[in-house]
């Protein structure tokens, strides 16, 4: 395929495909195609528009992949305030509300089209000539945050309307994450030690404020749209004629509306959702009811903060009390050790609850939870199981105070707890609970980089026993692999070629690949550069742990992160083994004077879109060829290298003075200092 014509037709038809099966998988939940299909379909668009940028398109689906970090969000004035609605917390205020709307209205009954409430966060979406071209927050109502970049990443927003509307179209909504996503994103924090998400909402509102679109895409949001802006421009009358004008347009729409003529319809709605809630895959807190008539509204206006012709109807929360019967202990795979109260079996939101995470010692400690105490639960935002308080008045004799166990119940090794964390943590690798996304950490790319280890060959291969720790990867051959299910000789020749290239990977790959808890890749990278061998920082670490805290960067926290990591047997064994099979444990030219390398003494700051590679692949470079590469810019900065797009660092070297160089004054300095 060499023509640009023939290239041009081949991008539209990926999109248009693409974009069908996109509302196949998320809106009408019946795929016809794998995601591995999707996913090469995906990639051969993404590789056509980056290999010829003038067929590039704003409705790609490859703007849903997430582009560069942001360092900020642009404030965005609301034309129209995003108003917030007052709330009724009982069907008497309820009653109040529709009673005082007819009496304004001067009618004995008014239709009212009612909704299930999301529990999200509210956006506005402006498309121009049916693109779509900005999507913000609410903010305070007045003025919100750009996050245009982010929401191009939810798939069920259309970046191109259904069908053509000139001009400026501004439309209103929800994004929310459903039960399933809120469940999963917060059972994988709660294994990397990460701060839990209390309910769907801040959930959403933490996913949707990610500076990192990237981040974002991987959140699984969902987006459902309520309002459009200016009804009457489009002949839009009322409330359910706005529902199906947006339905046209290509929008997601709950498709739970009801239009009610009588109080008594209102709360028929309110009851059934009450108990319909539990089983619906979005998390609804009560039910918005709107007067449909959307002249009458302009009538009613608003109060300086809500509008007087809607309303929000809270449902109460569901508690119940239930014993204790037993604390278990799990360990995940960062070594987190998260207890859990096995609870005495209650029907709540719908389903039978039996056991409810305790998180750490901390919450333990703090609600005072023991073995055979009553407490009350509740599902935290109506999906995860919440033990809220002990009902101390039922607690009997002989109760003790619970003390999460220090030894790990995996794999007996000793499990501690680092200072200033709340977790405590199984400081062994080759512990089965956590080998397997050990295992992938090391072998991505700003790691080992060893290409094709994907997650599934990776289960296979622990699952199997072939691999039970780092080392073990340096074991395998062509045979071995080709044993895997789906595992070709050639797919098994290109990996065990990609373990043999991995083996000279620098120093500081090797000390991000390992692992080691508050050890992150700058970190690693400066360990490589202040000690030049992994036996040094070893022996430092476990011999002269103070000198080690003296060090700048490092401190006590990082220090004893690395004795826990270097004093463990199990650990000790493992790095003996990889230096065995012959991987790297030191720079080269060790004994050299650091002025030798290339980079030496430079300081670059990174900012904007590269699009020869990924940004922490131009700081692993700089830093292989010993340069330095900091988050901020200073008067000490030497290089701005700015890619696409540059954020605030390009407008500060501007001010300072600093040197800005771009993409192709970058890959040519890396050129030249390589061959020297």
């Amino acid at each position: 395929m060499d023509s640009a014509e023939e290239l041009r037709r081949r991008a539209e038809e990926l999109r248009s495909e693409i974009a069908r099966h996109a509302k196949l998988y998320y809106e009408e939940d019946s795929p016809e195609i794998s995601d591995f299909r999707y996913d090469e379909l995906l990639r051969e668009l993404q590789k056509i528009e980056e290999e010829h940028p003038e067929l590039k398109s704003p409705d790609s689906p490859t703007h849903r992949i997430g582009g560069s970090p942001k360092e900020g969000f642009a404030k965005v004035a609301h034309e129209v305030p995003m108003m917030s609605l007052d709330n009724a917390l009982s069907k008497e205020e309820l009653k109040s509300f529709y009673d005082k709307l007819c009496q304004s209205l001067e009618v004995p009954r008014a239709d009212v089209v009612c909704e299930p409430k999301i529990d999200g966060l509210a956006v506005s979406l402006v498309y121009e000539d049916g693109l779509f071209v900005l999507g913000s927050t609410r903010g305070d109502g007045y003025v919100g945050e750009d996050v245009t970049a982010n929401l191009r990443t939810i798939r069920t927003l259309p970046l191109r309307l259904a069908r053509e509307v000139s001009g400026r179209l501004e439309v209103r909504g929800e994004v929310c994450i459903d039960k399933e996503g809120f469940a999963a994103l917060n059972a994988a924090r709660e294994e990397a030690g990460e701060p839990l998400f209390a309910n769907p909402r801040n959930a959403a509102a933490g996913s949707l404020r990610q500076l990192d679109p990237k981040v974002t895409a991987l959140r699984k949001l969902k987006i459902y749209l309520y309002q459009i802006i200016d009804p009457l421009k489009y002949g839009v009358k009322s409330q359910h004629e706005t529902l199906d004008m947006l339905r046209e347009l290509g929008f997601p729409v709950q498709g739970a509306e009801r239009l009610c003529s009588a109080f008594d319809e209102i709360c028929a709605y309110v009851d059934m959702w009450a108990y319909k809630r539990f089983e619906h895959p979005i998390d609804t807190d009560g039910v918005v009811v709107k007067l449909d008539d959307i002249s009458m509204r302009e009538r009613l206006g608003a109060t300086s903060k809500a509008p007087r012709w809607a309303i929000a109807f809270k449902f109460p929360p569901e508690e119940k009390l239930t014993r204790v019967r037993d604390i278990e202990v799990t360990v995940g795979r960062t070594g987190i050790l998260t207890p859990t109260a096995v609870l005495e079996p209650v029907r709540l939101s719908g389903t039978v609850v039996q056991r409810a995470s305790l998180h750490n010692q901390d919450e333990i400690d703090r609600k005072d939870i023991r073995i055979g105490d009553m407490v009350w639960v509740r599902k935290a935002g109506e999906i995860i199981p919440e033990l809220l308080r002990v009902e101390k008045s039922m607690r009997g004799p002989g109760s003790s105070r619970y003390v999460i166990p220090d030894v790990c119940p995996a794999c007996g090794s000793k499990a501690v707890r680092l200072h200033g964390e709340a977790a405590v943590r199984c400081q062994n690798t080759a512990c089965p609970a956590q080998v397997r996304e050990r295992i992938a950490h090391f072998a991505s790319r700003e790691a080992m980089d060893i290409r094709g280890l994907g997650d599934k060959i990776i289960a296979q291969l622990v699952g199997k026993g072939y691999v039970r720790d780092f080392a073990d990867l340096y074991a395998l051959d062509a045979g071995t692999l080709s044993k895997l299910d789906r595992m070709g000789e050639k797919s098994a020749a290109n990996i065990t070629a990609s373990i043999e290239r991995s083996k000279s990977r620098p120093l500081g790959a090797l000390i991000n690949a390992l692992g080691i808890r508050n050890v992150g890749e700058r970190t690693a990278w400066e360990l490589a550069e202040r000690f030049r061998s992994l036996d040094a920082i070893a022996e430092c670490a476990v011999k002269r742990q103070n000198d080690l805290e003296s060090i700048d960067g490092i401190g006590p926290v990082i220090a004893e992160s690395l004795y826990v990591f270097f004093s463990e047997p199990h650990n000790a064994a493992m790095l003996e083994r990889l230096k065995a099979a012959g991987v790297r444990f030191s720079l080269d030219g060790a004994a050299k004077s650091d002025r030798d390398a290339p980079f030496s003494g430079l300081k670059f700051v990174l900012t904007g879109e590269l699009a020869s590679m990924p940004r922490h692949e131009a700081a692993m470079k700089i830093r292989e060829l010993g340069g330095q590469v900091a988050d901020s810019v200073s008067g000490k900065t030497d290089f701005v290298v700015a890619g696409a797009s540059p954020g605030s660092k390009y407008l500060r070297a501007r001010e300072l003075g600093v040197p800005i160089i771009d993409e192709e004054k970058f890959i040519d300095m890396l050129k030249k200092a390589m061959v020297k």
